[in-house]
């Protein structure tokens, strides 16, 4: 029996009650030109991770319902083969996915590595049982699975409306470790930016699933901005979505050519959609690095002021001596000169003193603008990666999570954040960077000395080429031999594996709480 439901795709949730619902969501809200894009993102969820390299046979794996549709089920057998590890999934009591809103049209099956990267395993369709199956194959060895509810098959990004996600039972083969994914999830109803406008669409059963989808992609990408970012991709899909109007309109009875042409337009309005959030990015870190190239150019300044007051503080206070001592021995000279004259000595002293006063306190406000500077410093590079003071100077932590195992080239993650400190440090020519790598103590030593120096000194080059000063910055490894937690667990373990840029230089002097003679 066909059925018609009506639905209107711009009703979507207030933002702000989503994000206290929900107290790890963040509401982003950005305008670039004439649109506002609201995002809004969720930073962490912890998953039970399945390692299954050089397991024999299939592993069984119980995907557990959430909250959000407690009557569905799930499970899947995981075998590992040469080069590859295949999913065999099955699903039972899914729902339709449009009662989370009008934008979600499907399911996707998820693979979450330990490192937070999600990828998508292929759509879970809703058969008229309300049972599906799906076969896919992935490359990651260790892994979560979840299944969320999607506006169209081909997203990138999984959402937060996760209604399966797999649990560790008895029948489980393999290492299993509780893991903090730090993925990012697009909040319900985030798909769709508050105040933007939908028509009514009727979502009809005559019509394929994909055709649906299809609408549901071009709409995001244009309401992400991809009309003015992503022009030409953006105009190829609408042209693409004219053609299955077109279809849809003259079809008979034959639904496969209407399938593959709403499956191209889903993906190319997901480039799209790609691409456009790629250049707003770009164009946020463009600005957001010329304010802080401008913010260092203002200390910069203050810091060559500091210096000058201090050279003068120093010569006055040089000046001041001389005329003390001169005043002293010409008082001593001229004891038996009369009242007059001995007055006359006494006033010079007096003055002189005077001038020693002041040579103190200018040497005092330059010292107050070091540390003013050194603490202004501190806080900018804390906002990107975690920073502490010491008496070595300002030591900008990084965690191996920049960098692949066992390897040295930095992630695009880590590239954006260096980029960033790069963008501070230019304005401070005069600073020293000391660019140190650690490892833990898994492995052999040579091999973990070798990887400190090549990850400190691939995160040095990169710091050059991003426009810091080449004489400024060096780099040495000091393999597993200064660790700063237990290497008996894998907290520690992390802990230890780190690059460290220790910033100091006469311009930012010395911390607050260090004094002449002790160290921290």
């Amino acid at each position: 029996m066909k059925h018609m439901l009506l639905f209107a795709m711009g009703s979507v949730l207030s933002l702000s009650v989503l994000a206290q619902a929900n107290p790890q969501a963040t509401i982003v809200v950005e305008t670039h030109g004439p649109t506002t894009f609201y995002r809004v993102v969720v930073v962490s969820r912890t998953l039970q991770a399945i390692n299954y390299r050089h397991r024999s046979g299939a592993t069984n794996v119980v995907l557990a319902a959430t909250d959000l549709m407690p009557s569905a089920n799930g499970k899947a057998k995981v075998r590992s083969k040469r080069g590859t590890v295949e999913v065999e999934a099955e699903f039972g009591n899914l729902q339709s996915p449009t009662t989370f809103g009008g934008e979600y049209l499907t399911y996707v099956l998820w693979t979450i590595s330990p490192e937070g990267r999600a990828v998508n395993l292929g759509e879970v369709l809703v058969g008229d049982d309300q049972r599906s199956k799906l076969t896919a194959t992935t490359d990651l060895q260790s892994f979560a699975l979840i299944v969320t509810a999607e506006p169209y098959y081909a997203v990138r990004q999984p959402s937060n409306v996760v209604v399966l996600q797999n649990i560790v039972t008895a029948d489980t083969k393999g290492t299993t470790e509780s893991v903090s994914a730090k993925y990012e999830l697009i909040e319900r109803g985030g798909y769709i930016p508050t105040g933007y406008k939908f028509d009514p669409v009727v979502l009809s059963a005559s019509l394929p699933l994909e055709f649906y989808e299809a609408r549901n992609a071009l709409r995001i990408a244009q309401s992400e901005g991809a009309d003015i970012y992503a022009g030409e991709s953006y105009q190829h899909a609408v042209q693409l979505m004219n053609a299955a109007d077109a279809d849809a309109m003259n079809k008979h009875g034959n639904n496969k050519p209407l399938i593959a042409i709403s499956r191209e337009t889903v993906q190319t309005a997901e480039d799209a959609r790609e691409i456009a959030v790629k250049k707003i990015d770009d164009e946020r870190q463009a600005n957001a690095l010329q304010a802080s190239s401008n913010a260092q150019i203002a200390s910069q300044a203050q810091a060559d002021n500091a210096t000058r007051l201090k050279v003068q503080a120093q010569t006055d206070a040089a000046n001041a001596q001389a005329a003390t001592a001169k005043a002293q021995a010409d008082m001593t000279a001229n004891q038996a000169a009369s009242t007059a004259a001995v007055s006359a000595a006494q006033a010079d002293a007096e003055q002189a003193r005077n001038a020693a006063q002041l040579a103190q306190q200018g040497q005092h406000q330059a010292d107050s603008d070091k540390a003013a500077m050194r603490a202004q410093l501190s806080e900018q590079l804390n906002r990107i990666l975690a920073t502490r003071d010491s008496a070595r100077g300002l030591i900008v932590s990084m965690s191996d999570v920049l960098f692949d195992t066992g390897k040295y080239s930095l992630k695009p993650g880590a590239r954006e954040k260096l980029a960033k400190v790069a963008g501070i440090l230019i304005a401070y020519p005069s600073l020293n960077i000391e660019v140190g790598g650690y490892t833990d103590n898994v492995g052999a030593d040579a091999m973990n000395q070798t990887l400190s120096e090549n990850r400190a000194s691939t995160v040095r080059t990169y710091l050059v080429e991003q426009g810091v000063t080449t004489n400024s910055v060096s780099a040495k490894g000091f393999g597993n031999t200064s660790p700063v937690a237990s290497n008996d667990n894998a907290a520690g373990r992390q802990e230890n594996r780190r690059v460290e840029l220790v910033v100091s230089g006469d311009a930012i002097g010395s911390p607050v709480n260090v004094t002449t003679g002790s160290l921290l």
